[in-house]
């Protein structure tokens, strides 16, 4: 698309208005401007799948795709607390938009907003640990940019370590640090060498982590660990490993740094998974939750002597985000806290993902041979499909063009198409290939929920088998993803 030009070059005409966009029949061609002007390839993918949308909200928990398929809202990737436009929500943005006189960046001035939340964040950790009563607050736009907070601390409180600790299958998002911390070959590759320099353990071995510290504990600047993994395929580590695992950083002067991006603020039915555990961290970062599936809103929370290392006197000013702190994600992120509590989503998530998970172990053992393991922490499952394709007669390995690795990718994909073809609109798992995520809103009401649970078991009864999702996707579409793959 070309855009057309007033005679005076300095006026371009805008393509679209909002106006149309907020009409009673937006534009139904955002598949094809995503491809064109976006990330293309992925939205291709999407499309080859049939899963590509877009998506209307028809309650904050259930969707309607292109095609007038009803969807059962299981995606969002943790972000969606509340499912979509929930009406307390959004009557509360009304009324900050209506009545707030607050700068909107209060970049260089107290902001009311800001403060509060950062009182809140602070007064809920010490709540459930008490070593953080003394606690400051770092604002992001994301959870990568809070991981980017919590090295930049680690780093400036104990600057001759210049090593981190992370582990196997971790996922802490993909800006430069951030991704140094995740042990993916996919992402990492093309932007080696990384910084901070990584040493990565299996998840879940305190005695490979007590080791590491023995040999190089004077180089380590912090452990970077998320209390379950998320993106690892909802994997949760022994009993007694993440309160090991905070003893022995302890007594080596290692900080602890928690990532409960994904875990935390009630999603696992905790408000920090890590404290509930038995682990004390030094640094906790924050995000999905707290913008209420609206707006972006990431938090670094550190120990008052953590955060002076780096933001003290006229150094205060060594790290800045322009938009983080800003008022509006404030007031989102201050309302998504009261409702969580006000709700009592924490117990909610606790109690309802045990039930869910219950009834996902049933459906697996009914169906073994479609759903090889069914995992959950709260309102946090993983459903790990079976290979698509097992072993295979001498020669026929050939027949199918797709290499080892995308041939996991492809199991996971698939087993959301087909979830999502069964009514359940679900993620996958960017560090664990075969993993369908399901991470429905904490509120989610419990119809909804057993009638999720009962489209997940009509999915597996009717494949029977996980290979039938690959015999049964159009042969030029599967062509079409081979070619995608490279």
């Amino acid at each position: 698309m070309t855009l057309a030009r007033r005679e005076d070059a300095h006026e371009a005409v805008l393509p679209f208005a909002t106006a149309d966009l907020l009409g009673e029949a937006p534009p139904s061609d955002s598949l094809r401007l995503e491809q064109r002007y976006g990330n293309g390839d992925l939205f291709k993918v999407l499309e080859i799948l049939g899963v590509a949308g877009p998506l209307r909200v028809e309650s904050p928990w259930e969707l309607r795709d292109e095609r007038g398929r009803h969807l059962i809202h299981a995606a969002g990737y943790a972000a969606v607390p509340f499912g979509e436009r929930y009406p307390p929500l959004l009557e509360f943005v009304d009324a900050y938009l209506g009545k707030s006189r607050e700068l909107g960046l209060p970049q260089q001035s107290a902001g009311a907003w800001r403060a509060a939340l950062e009182a809140n964040l602070v007064s809920l950790l010490a709540h459930v640990a008490p070593s953080h009563a003394d606690s400051r607050v770092i604002f992001a736009n994301s959870g990568a940019e809070a991981i980017e907070s919590a090295i930049k601390l680690a780093r400036a409180a104990r600057p001759k370590a210049r090593s981190f600790v992370n582990f196997a299958a971790g996922y802490h998002g993909k800006t430069h640090g951030a991704l140094a911390l995740t042990p993916n070959p996919e992402y990492q590759d093309p932007f080696l060498p990384l910084s901070p320099r990584t040493l990565t353990l299996p998840y879940g071995d305190l005695d490979a982590f007590e080791d590491a510290l023995a040999r190089h504990g004077d180089d380590i600047a912090a452990v970077v660990v998320e209390p379950v993994q998320g993106e690892g395929g909802v994997i949760t580590p022994p009993p007694g490993f993440l309160a090991g695992l905070g003893e022995a950083a302890r007594k080596h002067g290692v900080l602890v740094i928690a990532d409960e991006i994904q875990s935390g603020l009630g999603r696992t039915g905790e408000w920090f998974a890590s404290v509930a555990a038995g682990l004390d961290p030094d640094i906790v970062t924050l995000a999905k939750p707290l913008g209420g599936g609206l707006v972006p809103v990431g938090a670094t929370l550190a120990r008052a002597s953590i955060y002076r290392a780096m933001l003290a006197g006229f150094a205060s000013k060594r790290h800045s985000s322009t938009f983080a702190g800003g008022s509006l994600a404030m007031a989102v992120a201050l309302r998504s806290l009261e409702i969580i509590a006000q709700e009592g989503l924490v117990t909610k998530a606790r109690e309802d993902g045990r039930y869910a998970l219950e009834r996902l172990r049933q459906i697996q053992a009914r169906h073994p041979r479609f759903i090889e393991e069914a995992r959950g922490a709260g309102m946090l499952f993983g459903i790990k499909v079976r290979p698509v394709v097992g072993k295979l007669p001498f020669g026929a390995r050939r027949l199918i063009p797709f290499d080892d690795d995308t041939l996991g990718q492809l199991a996971g994909v698939l087993g959301m198409r087909a979830l999502h073809l069964g009514g359940v609109h679900a993620c996958v798992s960017l560090n664990s290939a075969r993993t369908v995520r399901l991470t429905p809103a904490l509120n989610l009401p419990r119809p909804l929920l057993d009638e999720m649970l009962t489209r997940v078991e009509a999915v597996a009864q009717g494949h029977g088998r996980a290979w039938t999702m690959l015999t049964r996707f159009p042969l030029p579409r599967l062509i079409q993803l081979a070619r995608l793959s490279g």
